[in-house]
């Protein structure tokens, strides 16, 4: 997953509720994911893989296994590289004055970050952690630049990445400024699940904790509990051993007006 909109930890959204509004049952129990829709799930290119053109040059780069939690850089940092998620998922945070953590995105593998090096930062606006065991590929800035000069059609497909990223990171901020917590909510395990995605959809996620989604929509953790809880007794999702199961007309949550 793609970038998402900064949310403050352990806010209550100031977007009014109200009363909850009623929600169609799912039309049958038996869960699973529909083909990709669009509308306010937003249609995501086919995932590129730029682990050959990388691999191919050697100086400049390097590659280490970060273990869940581990620091990949801080706030602050000197930005002289940008990193490549080989395998893994990572978490981008920024900590205000007053100590107040934001999460800015969650990616997923075959994404980049810190890439705002190249554009002339010189120090890390946000802090980088890995969110389960990944494998991140360290590129020297001046490596980087060098390999899109030189290499067109990785230089278009990089491009292309970022495009998409932008296009995420608009639809998250709509999303977080006009819709309730609980069609946030919805729209996230929609494209957790990977609706949106050219690709085949996925019929579980894997086990993510409440705080964690509170973080990721900027609500609180009661407020996550609340709507899985009800989300589930509409029969919208189920739960398994794997982790959550997503029935396709969670899409109702998300389109009902």
């Amino acid at each position: 997953m793609a970038t998402r909109i900064a949310t403050m930890k352990n806010t209550v959204t100031t977007i009014t509720m109200g009363r909850p509004f009623g929600l169609p049952p799912a039309a049958y129990k038996k869960l699973k994911v529909a083909s990709p829709m669009t509308g306010d799930v937003p249609v995501r290119a086919p995932a590129i893989d730029f682990q050959d053109p990388l691999m191919r040059f050697m100086a400049g780069k390097s590659r280490r296994e970060y273990s869940t939690g581990e620091s990949i850089f801080s706030q602050g940092d000197l930005a002289n590289s940008v990193f490549y998620i080989q395998s893994g998922k990572i978490k981008l945070s920024v900590v205000s004055m007053n100590g107040k953590e934001a999460v800015i995105a969650h990616l997923p593998a075959n994404s980049f970050f810190g890439e705002a090096s190249l554009a002339g930062e010189t120090h890390r606006v946000a802090s980088a952690s890995a969110l389960e065991t990944s494998t991140i590929v360290r590129i020297d800035k001046t490596v980087m630049q060098d390999l899109l000069h030189r290499e067109p059609k990785f230089a278009e497909q990089f491009l292309a990445h970022l495009l998409t990223r932008n296009n995420r990171l608009q639809a998250d901020l709509v999303d977080h400024l006009f819709n309730s917590s609980e069609k946030r909510l919805a729209r996230l395990l929609m494209l957790m699940a990977n609706f949106g995605h050219s690709t085949k959809p996925v019929p579980v996620i894997e086990k993510i904790s409440q705080e964690t989604l509170a973080e990721m929509i900027g609500t609180t953790r009661s407020r996550v509990s609340f709507f899985l809880n009800r989300f589930r007794e509409l029969g919208y999702i189920d739960y398994s051993s794997a982790g959550m199961l997503i029935n396709s007309s969670l899409v109702n949550v998300v389109l009902h007006d």
